[in-house]
């Protein structure tokens, strides 16, 4: 290593290292001539044989600027990565870095900077977990619910009848939610059989395990929010800001997919709300710096308890989703199935504590 005047400084709110370092002149000359050296193997020429390009020429083709430039590139590749591992520095992605316009018999200045590993400290989770875990209540469902639900279905078949008849869709909707109950079509034997079911018995006592179900997976999903909540906030986590620019980056694409299948454009949607992009980023930052700290709850707790998903199912997950997802590339698709299924462990965990 031969870079001199090394400055690091650590920015705690990006949760990146800045690094600042010149380069001596003199070594700037070893990695022209070494850059030379390389565009002359591959140098072709009229006249002379591939590798024998005479320098001088090279020099004339390719000019001094471009050649310093060719250096400067070959000095920040060799020293950089030697003086990260020098400091110990760990960093998560390649560096940005700049450099002065290298010039003649000069030093090179430049500045990198890089993500810092994320950092997190755990809270007691289990005991968080705990906490919550003991405030569960069983789940049932109410006399009221459950005729609500009937009622529902009784309007949604009022409805699909009026359509089927050549009522406009609207108005059918309109005229199915102002029918009074009484006049509502039946839960009846005939219905429960065109849906599939055996008899009228059956189809009301699916009715009740599914508005069962459906509350039990509501319940379970609030258990696991309110755990997850009260990890992050007494978890100590710092992590690089380019973490909540994919959370950011994740949530748009989703509003984007959204309003496509809507047959709307995210364009519109910002003239509707009357927000610029930038706007609407920075009011979702809070949201994506708990989705974040969320991620990285999950694969810390999973690191500790040494939790990963099962290899097997994994593949038998990734074969149903290349049906489905052609277009998606298979490493992808295989780690993002990985982590799901990982996090679903751990999610788990947490509610069995």
């Amino acid at each position: 290593m031969q870079s001199e005047q090394i400055e690091i400084k650590r920015d705690e709110t990006a949760w990146e290292i800045e690094l600042k370092a010149s380069i001596p002149a003199s070594a700037m000359e070893i990695y022209r001539e070494e850059s030379l050296k390389e565009l002359q193997k591959t140098a072709k020429l009229d006249g002379f044989r591939p590798g024998k390009v005479p320098l001088e020429r090279l020099i004339a083709i390719y000019g001094e600027a471009q050649l310093l430039r060719l250096a400067a590139e070959r000095a920040i590749q060799t020293e950089l990565p030697e003086i990260l591992a020098k400091e110990n520095l760990l960093i998560v992605e390649a560096p940005r870095v700049q450099t002065d316009t290298p010039e003649p018999g000069k030093p090179l200045a430049f500045t990198a900077r890089a993500s810092l590993p994320p950092e997190v400290k755990l809270p007691e989770w289990k005991k968080i977990a705990q906490k919550h875990s003991a405030k569960k209540e069983s789940v049932t469902v109410s006399d009221d619910e459950y005729t609500e639900a009937q009622t529902h279905i009784r309007r949604e078949r009022a409805r699909i009848e009026k359509v089927e008849k050549g009522e406009d869709q609207q108005k059918a909707f309109e005229a199915s939610k102002a029918l009074p109950e009484a006049d509502l079509p039946p839960l009846d034997e005939e219905f429960a059989k065109s849906l599939g079911y055996e008899s009228e018995a059956k189809f009301l006592e699916s009715l009740k395990t599914n508005i069962l179900s459906e509350k039990e997976a509501q319940k379970k999903q609030q258990l696991r929010n309110a755990i997850l909540e009260d990890i992050v906030k007494e978890a100590s986590i710092h992590y690089p800001v380019v973490m909540r620019e994919y959370e950011l980056d994740d949530m748009e694409t989703r509003i984007k997919d959204d309003l496509a299948r809507m047959g709307a454009s995210y364009e519109q949607y910002l003239i509707e709300v009357k927000k610029t992009r930038e706007e609407l980023r920075k009011e979702w930052q809070e949201a994506a710096d708990k989705r974040a700290k969320t991620r990285l709850i999950l694969s810390e707790i999973a690191r500790q308890e040494k939790i990963v998903a099962d290899a097997e199912t994994i593949e038998a997950e990734l074969k149903h989703a290349k049906e489905h997802y052609k277009e998606v590339d298979e490493n992808n698709l295989r780690s993002g199935i990985a982590h799901a299924m990982r996090n679903e462990k751990v999610l788990k965990l947490l509610e069995m504590q």
